[in-house]
């Protein structure tokens, strides 16, 4: 007989300090609860570095590594190049990533919505503004090219930043080798011009949210050949677990609200996923 598929994580923080009394054994325990495989993302040197140690551990862990929009006034020159040769020495990692945009908490952000509600913004959160924009875009495009020169996949981060992430991907060809738009959070129409570059939808606890209403209706209209499953725990876990610390042991959650919107056997949902993930991320095995 036929071994049913498992659920792979596209999208994982487990080296993440939440983890740190409990990260062998939840790895450990991942089987038990259907879950196969899991990519964990860097964000910037030192986390990219820690998630191709964890690969490395582990047989079922595969590792992702990039500068994410927070961390873009980081990056030097000297970084891009670390990257390239931990890619080019390293066969477990499968992506660039996590890079993007994201523009909430910029200062900008925090001023447009402190002007919405008609109150002052809070003067500590300017203080801690995330990077300007175009910090983060000139950020976002050296790691778009790193992926386009080392021939990887890339997994994108990107939040109030629909058409920028969108127009840079496409300035620098960051399609060709595929992608993942992580935690997606756009209207159905973005992630239909985002599927017609060739890349996927991560979905994750947030469609199992009464009002992630764009969320579902993106779920249940994009091909299921586009999605990918992703917990990007610590955060973000489904309901019935909303609130709690996330792991990749909560998927199947998410796995049943996706076959309740397109009306799909779980057992198919989770097939078709994992067979994206493996595409996306080319592991034969």
């Amino acid at each position: 007989m036929k071994k049913a598929s498992e659920i792979f994580d596209t999208h994982a923080h487990l080296c993440d300090a939440a983890f740190d009394d409990e990260r062998e054994a939840i790895i450990a325990d991942l089987g038990a609860h259907g879950v196969g495989a899991f990519t964990e993302i860097g964000f910037d040197l030192p986390s990219s570095r820690a998630a191709l140690a964890l690969a490395e551990r582990y047989p079922q862990v595969y590792a992702a590594v990039g500068f994410h929009p927070d961390h873009s006034d980081h990056l030097r020159d000297e970084d891009v190049e670390t990257l390239r040769q931990m890619v080019e020495n390293n066969q477990k990692i499968v992506a660039i990533g996590e890079i993007g945009l994201d523009y909430h908490y910029t200062r900008e952000g925090i001023l447009r919505r402190a002007a919405a509600s008609g109150q002052e913004p809070d003067p500590e959160s300017l203080a801690t503004a995330d990077p300007e924009p175009e910090i983060q875009k000139a950020c976002f495009r050296r790691m778009l090219q790193l992926a386009r020169a080392l021939g990887l996949p890339i997994n994108v981060h990107s939040r109030e930043a629909a058409q920028d992430t969108y127009d840079l991907i496409v300035e620098e060809h960051g399609y060709e080798n595929s992608g993942i738009i992580h935690c997606f959070g756009y209207p159905v129409e973005m992630a239909e011009r985002f599927v017609k570059l060739g890349l996927y939808v991560g979905v994750g606890g947030v469609v199992t949210f009464k009002n992630a209403r764009k969320l579902k209706e993106v779920v249940a209209r994009i091909p299921i050949e586009r999605i990918v499953l992703e917990t990007d725990c610590p955060y973000m876990a489904p309901v019935p677990k909303r609130g709690t610390r996330n792991d990749p042991r909560n998927l199947p959650y998410v796995v049943e609200e996706i076959a309740a919107l397109r009306q799909m056997d779980p057992a198919e949902v989770i097939r078709i996923t994992t067979e994206n993930a493996k595409r996306v991320y080319r592991i034969s095995e």
